[in-house]
């Protein structure tokens, strides 16, 4: 026969009182069941580790080591135990999340992260920044649990959910002729830059603003006439204000304060982006709802 468990259980409960009767008490099953148990728990142990007599129960030296590591044993089981829930539950293990350079301009997305952090301490969080088209390969991989991205076109094994709109804007340096152009709502129709110079996000800093500002100009008529690319949202800014050209950005880069230029809301329709979080659709680490419930919360 095998130790099992409830073995170590029974020994540590009698162990503890001193009393087979007690202990069955305690237990929750009668006296001579247990003495039984105990018995075969000493034959399969080879050893004698409690001592009876009509008066009295105590322990034998090899009773007193083995309790020792029965009750280390429990313990560690217990832990296990504990461990194996709260992982069910998602609150720890790992949880690894791509996000577009743009991303942690918003202050939303911050915001839930540190909200995740704060609720559940235990849970490791990788933040890796990446291409967007980088981020839907990791998430197909199993490389990635979530994505946040400016998506186009996903693969039908993704699910995407919009965490928010993020209106695109015309920056222009202060003394552009544009900001005369500016209707009553104080907003600039997108045609109005047809001529201009752009200072734009390289296609492969992959925060996926490239394809939407190509596309809003080309729902307005023109293709831009692109002078300059760059991989920061603040650099594009300060190359806008010595004047090298206009560009078209998240508002959400509206926040950064440089001297000698304009942020103005778009007009047209399509002067729009959205920023979703990604996620694979046969995922089953508790951990991945448990984020997305709580960053949908905070981005809305």
């Amino acid at each position: 026969m095998n130790i099992e468990l409830r073995h170590l259980r029974y020994f540590v409960a009698v162990a503890d009182t001193l009393h087979f009767g007690r202990a069955a008490e305690r237990l929750g099953m009668s006296q001579p069941p247990l003495s039984q148990q105990i018995r075969q728990l000493e034959d399969t142990v080879g050893a004698r580790l409690l001592t009876r007599t009509n008066r009295r129960v105590a322990l034998t030296e090899p009773g007193k080591l083995f309790l020792a590591e029965a009750r280390e044993i429990l313990a560690k089981v217990e832990r296990a135990t504990d461990l194996a829930q709260r992982a069910q539950r998602g609150e720890l293990g790992e949880l690894r999340i791509g996000f577009t350079r743009t991303v942690p301009l918003t202050q939303d997305i911050p915001r839930a992260i540190l909200a995740f952090r704060q609720q559940f301490p235990a849970v490791h969080l990788q933040l890796e920044e990446m291409m967007s088209l980088q981020q839907i390969d990791a998430l197909l991989e199993r490389k990635l649990h979530i994505g946040i991205l400016r998506p186009s076109t996903l693969p039908k094994s993704l699910v995407s959910k919009r965490l928010f709109r993020d209106p695109l804007m015309a920056v222009l340096p202060n003394s552009h002729p544009a900001l005369k152009r500016v209707d009553a709502r104080g907003k600039l129709a997108a045609k109005a830059l047809a001529q201009e110079p752009f200072v734009v996000f390289a296609r492969t800093a992959g925060a996926g603003v490239y394809e939407h500002v190509s596309s809003l100009c080309r729902d307005a008529g023109f293709a831009p006439r692109i002078v300059q690319e760059a991989r920061e949202a603040s650099t594009i800014i300060g190359l806008v204000a010595t004047g090298l050209g206009v560009s078209i950005l998240p508002s959400s880069c509206g926040h950064i304060n440089i001297e000698g230029v304009s942020y103005v809301s778009l007009a047209d329709p399509s002067a729009m982006s959205e920023v979703h979080v990604v996620y694979r659709e046969d995922e089953r680490s508790p951990l991945v709802p448990r984020f997305i419930k709580l960053i949908l919360t905070e981005t809305r």
